[in-house]
């Protein structure tokens, strides 16, 4: 029996103060500081959701990248849906790691912070996206030296197969000391640009 294919239905990336939906710019910055650029882009891209400046920047960039490419797809955020979401990345959250790390160490001060603490995991990022836009199925993020294009679609096309999930939001999201780089696609059993790791690869580094 012959497996059934799936598809790729929209993809966003956010890398060098830009953000590429399915291939066109819809936000640029100049300023090269994230915090600075993602505050730049939750106004003109009309985010919307009042927890976003609590998050960590692993949590915003993973947000930011989700929001535009599940509004695109119109996505209501009012109705559950059943799509799963699987992200990777190469540092875990490690910078926010790094600012818990220091608010131990600092004998002056010690007082290790709740809001610092809480995004110690990179899952939390998941979490965030979940919550805005009801999103109760499977959920799972990855930890690899490099982006993994054969694990998420290896991982995806089997919670499709298995009907764990209608749609997979799947990728790269990925912050290490202002270094930046997220790229998220939708899977579904629908479309026109087949899910296989060629394509993966060659919307990763476009």
């Amino acid at each position: 029996m012959q497996e059934s294919k799936n598809y790729i239905k929209s993809h966003c990336s956010i890398k060098n103060g830009s953000i590429i939906l399915n291939g066109i710019s819809v936000f640029s910055s100049e300023n090269a500081d994230f915090k600075g650029f993602s505050k730049e882009a939750y106004s003109a891209l009309d985010t919307s959701y009042s927890k976003f400046f609590k998050m960590d920047s692993l949590s915003k960039l993973g947000f930011l990248t989700a929001d535009v490419l599940l509004k695109d797809q119109g996505i209501d955020p009012s109705e559950e849906k059943n799509i799963a979401l699987v992200f990777a990345n190469r540092a875990s959250s490690l910078d926010t790691d790094r600012k818990h790390q220091e608010s131990i160490q600092n004998s002056e001060s010690y007082y290790p912070s709740p809001a610092v603490f809480v995004y110690t995991l990179p899952n939390i990022c998941l979490g965030e996206i979940s919550i805005k836009y009801k999103l109760y199925s499977e959920n799972s993020f990855f930890i690899f030296d490099d982006f993994n294009a054969e694990h998420l679609l290896d991982y995806a096309n089997n919670l499709l197969s298995t009907n764990k999930a209608e749609e997979v939001l799947c990728g790269w999201v990925d912050f290490d000391n202002e270094n930046y780089n997220a790229f998220l696609y939708l899977v579904s059993k629908d479309g026109t640009l087949e899910h296989n790791k060629t394509n993966i690869l060659k919307l990763y580094n476009t």
